[in-house]
């Protein structure tokens, strides 16, 4: 069976991507489309499937200026010939599933979400991303044509999987479509618990808007707490201008790297509502508790603790409820309260559940599910009996 992983962007290592070499390692014969790819950021998994990118590959400056590109997504993503393929599985955070397939081609979308810039996020990115007047007319201009692109395109797709309940929602919502839930692969098997703890709190992942690491930033320069930051991202320089002197930004770090900092961190701090949310499945797989906004794919990971409450033992966390400094710094100090009461075994035994082995067998099973419907479709249900045909 000829199979083709359809990608939105190859620009980074990031969780989407480590997703990816998943499904590359599941699939060996499958071809590779992306709109844009970094030779330099492919793994050995991805290396070694052929792949293919769209004429974005060749603008200056694309693979830098990539989410600047919006408009030309739809007419790029469409010129990939995919008529050999048998099988052909999006994966999707961005606009890869508009591909265009033949009837006798299988197309199964892997969504973590419908993209949040044009739909969930549209109003913080257009009201609250720092843009000037021009770029604030061209922005809605362009994501309103791409919306309507996207809701038609979502009738290309014969199955879709969602990486959460939370995503599966949203799909529903959006698109009117139902999703088998598959949460992500993570690769718990490589946390441990470590002998010794350190003073400081962790942020991990990309420093964009969304992600509200500068609520951390100020929640920590406020309560005089050490921070530390492992990313990079297009809010850098502004989030070094809030940063006090207990916040150190280690930039994009190796993985053994960011698994130590896992390890002898205090809590995580994730302030940002995501969509699953790998990072703190990875930091609880290293026995540490996660600070996080109470919202979205978290409460799918993490069990968490609300201050005022009681404790209970299975709980790996502690929630916040409103996107705010005053809310994340009570939390914070809510955890120091009780810090010594979390179990770092029970919180890495509780998230073995996210492995990769997992992963496979549910995912598998869900696309030979999608296959077999696509390949024996029911029959149609009759509009009208035959007395309404008699009558």
């Amino acid at each position: 069976m000829r199979v083709a992983l359809i990608h939105y962007w190859l620009v980074a290592r990031r969780g989407g991507e480590r997703v990816l070499e998943t499904l590359a390692e599941m699939f060996p014969q499958a071809d590779i489309f992306a709109l844009m790819a970094d030779p330099g950021t492919l793994s050995p998994i991805l290396q070694g499937h052929r792949l293919q990118t769209s004429f974005l590959q060749r603008i200056p400056g694309s693979r830098r200026l990539h989410r600047h590109l919006l408009p030309l997504y739809p007419l790029a993503v469409e010129q990939f010939d995919l008529r050999d393929y048998d099988l052909v599985i999006s994966h999707e955070s961005g606009p890869a599933k508009g591909v265009i397939t033949g009837a006798r081609t299988c197309h199964i979308c892997y969504c973590h979400t419908p993209m949040r810039y044009v739909w969930d996020l549209y109003h913080q990115y257009r009201n609250d991303g720092g843009m000037g007047p021009i770029s604030k007319g061209l922005f809605t201009l362009a994501t309103h044509y791409v919306r309507n692109w996207d809701l038609a395109t979502a009738s290309r797709v014969d199955a879709f999987i969602a990486s959460s309940e939370n995503a599966a929602s949203r799909i529903r919502k959006t698109y009117r479509r139902d999703a088998t839930v598959v949460h992500p692969p993570v690769d718990v098997e490589r946390g441990y618990i470590a002998e010794e703890i350190e003073d400081y709190y962790l942020v991990v992942g990309q420093l964009v808007s969304y992600k509200r690491t500068d609520l951390a930033i100020e929640a920590c320069n406020r309560l005089n707490r050490p921070l530390r930051i492992v990313g990079d991202g297009e809010q850098y320089k502004r989030l070094r201008k809030l940063a006090g002197a207990t916040v150190q930004f280690l930039g994009y770090v190796p993985d053994d790297e960011v698994r130590k900092q896992y390890a002898h961190c205090r809590a995580l701090l994730f302030p940002g509502e995501e969509d699953i949310g790998i990072v703190p499945v990875e930091a609880q797989s290293f026995g540490r508790p996660v600070i996080a906004y109470g919202r979205g794919g978290v409460l799918e990971t993490v069990v968490g603790w609300q201050p005022g409450r009681a404790f209970r033992e299975d709980c790996t966390g502690v929630f916040f409820s409103q996107p705010t400094v005053e809310s994340l710094t009570e939390a914070v100090l809510a955890f120091e309260s009780i810090e010594s009461k979390f179990s770092p075994a029970f919180i890495r035994e509780s998230v073995e559940v996210f492995g990769k082995e997992r992963f496979q067998q549910e995912f598998r099973a869900a696309v030979e599910r999608g296959l077999s419907e696509f390949r024996n479709p029911r029959p149609a249900k009759e509009e009208f009996s035959r007395e309404h045909v008699g009558a």
